[in-house]
């Protein structure tokens, strides 16, 4: 380990009361760590500038889903564009994949949650890049792939990620947008379609203890 990414793997564990866990994605496992409890990072300014809640800092079903089937790709020579990375999960099954990553969050320390897990599972960090959907940063090139998992539980984020697919993905790229019912489903779908994009769904299942979901894997590209 480099002394800056075991400074950086430090830092996070001083900062935060961290745990690990042994996280199933498809057929691999990966030790994710992550704060233990994400209520302990609700903060009254950032919850009054825009109503940001932490939930980066949770495993949700949709990522596993979503990761599972990167995994079946063939990523190499492939740029890919995570949106909202959270603390990484699906920046591994990326990796794993063979993926050149791009992993982007709304809140710095997500980001370095994804460095740090990446560095610890496979020894080199994916790039991150804050990016706020409001005011979306310009990147060099578009993108292969672009993902997101559980990203549309505000209707504004509908539009926002329909608008950011126009702009940033590849003429003969793909999305993958994961989702397990929210309340913008429907219209981030109806947003791609105005933007003239094919869309092609498919259901996968997700079973852990009393935990029963769907999830909903929308594959986005231009007609």
């Amino acid at each position: 380990m480099s002394a800056s990414s075991a400074g950086l793997v430090s830092d996070l564990e001083q900062r935060f009361d961290t745990t690990s866990d042994r996280v199933s994605v498809g057929d691999k496992e990966f030790d994710v760590m992550r704060p233990r409890n994400s209520d302990d990072l609700i903060t009254e300014e950032d919850y009054v500038r825009d109503e940001r809640l932490p939930y980066w800092a949770d495993i949700w079903p949709s990522c596993l889903i979503l990761g599972a089937r990167l995994l079946e790709d063939q990523g190499k020579g492939h740029s890919l564009l995570e949106l909202g990375c959270g603390v990484g999960i699906v920046t591994l099954a990326a990796i794993s994949a063979g993926y050149e990553v791009v992993a982007t969050d709304y809140y710095e320390d997500a980001l370095l949650f994804t460095r740090a897990n990446s560095w610890r599972a496979f020894g080199i960090e994916p790039r991150t890049r804050y990016a706020d959907w409001r005011t979306w940063p310009t990147f060099e090139a578009p993108f292969d792939r672009i993902v997101a998992a559980d990203v549309l539980y505000e209707h504004a984020y509908a539009p926002a990620v329909a608008s950011i697919l126009e702009a940033t993905l590849a003429r003969n790229g793909t999305a993958i947008v994961a989702d397990p019912g929210r309340v913008a489903a429907e219209e981030f779908l109806l947003e791609c379609r105005k933007r003239g994009f094919r869309i092609e769904t498919e259901s996968r299942p997700y079973e852990a203890g009393e935990i029963r979901q769907t999830i909903n894997l929308y594959t986005v590209s231009r007609a």
